[in-house]
């Protein structure tokens, strides 16, 4: 019985994993600026800015460790990824809202609707996730 024949990852998709790496630990590095805003703002906006600045920490932490499941070839790694891009999307827009680092935020935002359409745009990330999903469901 010969084993299974290795999948060639797609340049699309590697592109894609280098993109959810540095925007995880961008996202991770701007969730500590969003923190530390929250001494800039008024008294009623500390806890709204603190918990978008916790919460975009998290998100981009989590971004990372999806990273991993991703380069891999997990359909739901890249499901659970453009979930998580697109709450911080929302995020960074209610933080642009509520803080002063709109230059900051804004290339953040765009920074995570690029890699979205990374990880679904191209047809080869497609037909690579497709085809490590069935190949993981067949018995050999």
């Amino acid at each position: 019985m010969t084993p299974p024949a290795q999948v060639r990852r797609p340049v699309a998709v590697t592109v894609a994993i280098v993109l959810v790496y540095i925007g995880g630990l961008l996202n991770t590095a701007l969730g500590v600026l969003v923190l530390l805003s929250r001494y800039e703002v008024s008294a009623d906006l500390v806890l709204p800015v603190s918990l978008v600045g916790a919460a975009t920490i998290l998100l981009g932490l989590l971004t990372v460790a999806g990273g991993s499941a991703l380069s891999r070839g997990s359909r739901l790694a890249r499901i659970l990824l453009t979930a998580y891009l697109s709450v911080l999307v929302v995020l960074q827009a209610v933080a642009m809202a509520l803080t002063e680092l709109d230059p900051i935020l804004t290339v953040a935002l765009i920074a995570a609707l690029a890699v979205i359409a990374a990880l679904w745009i191209p047809r080869a990330a497609r037909r690579y996730f497709t085809r490590t999903a069935v190949e993981a469901t067949t018995i050999v």
